[in-house]
């Protein structure tokens, strides 16, 4: 990833503590999107000064298409998007609101659709570029009271091979990994550490998806890469 330039979106949060200091320490100049400056904050704190001195932070709601739009622009190129964004959330769904499904929609997919939207625009132009996305182990193995994430996960999923079938005959890609359960301090909070050892670092992820996102995985098209630990 030595000197291309890559948007790594959510890379202040719980991934991005594996994925932003394994990207910059191979080399990648990056620009890194966020919403809180306290994550900024714990994100100089793991990294190495050098590394960390080396990257644009950029503030922006990633549902606001002009400023999407404006700060792919600004980047001049792009050779890379690593798009982290998303969350988790659960309910029955006989009981679940409508509002509280729309906005699992717009942190998966919507925000996905968006930056994949003018990134891929850009990368048609250049001749090269790859994409990256993260789906879930849930896009391919839905559960219980997980309809919304499992439904905006596999959307994401779906995306991504498109794209994929859209850049056949180009040297852009498009691939995702579906992850289960990621050791994070807000996963942990939320169910515990009894189980924890079986989970997937960040780290350990991070190193799936900065292959996917380098020169070398240029064979790679439409693949969901499951990393599921030992889960």
């Amino acid at each position: 990833m030595n000197g291309k330039k890559v948007l790594l979106t959510g890379g202040t949060g719980g991934l991005g503590m594996g994925v932003t200091p394994l990207a910059a320490a191979r080399g990648a100049d990056l620009t890194v999107t966020y919403r809180y400056s306290e994550e900024v904050d714990r994100l100089k704190q793991k990294m190495a000064a050098e590394d960390f001195s080396k990257i644009q932070f950029v503030k922006i709601d990633l549902l606001d298409e002009s400023a999407v739009k404006q700060l792919i622009e600004d980047m001049g190129r792009i050779d890379g998007l690593i798009h982290l964004v998303g969350g988790f959330a659960m309910g029955a769904t006989a009981e679940y609101s409508y509002e509280n499904w729309k906005k699992d929609f717009d942190l998966n997919l919507n925000t996905t659709f968006l930056t994949c939207k003018y990134s891929l625009a850009k990368m048609l132009k250049q001749g090269y570029g790859r994409i990256v996305t993260v789906g879930s182990r849930g896009a391919v193995e839905p559960g219980a009271k997980l309809a919304a994430y499992c439904a905006s996960k596999a959307a994401v999923v779906a995306l991504t091979k498109s794209i994929a079938a859209e850049t056949r005959g180009t040297n852009v890609t498009a691939n995702c990994v579906l992850p289960s359960v990621i050791d994070t301090p807000a996963n942990r909070e939320a169910m515990g550490t009894e189980e924890a050892q079986k989970w997937v670092e960040p780290e350990s992820l991070a190193e799936a998806i900065c292959f996917l996102a380098s020169e070398a995985a240029k064979d790679l098209r439409g693949a969901a890469v499951p990393v599921y630990g030992d889960v």
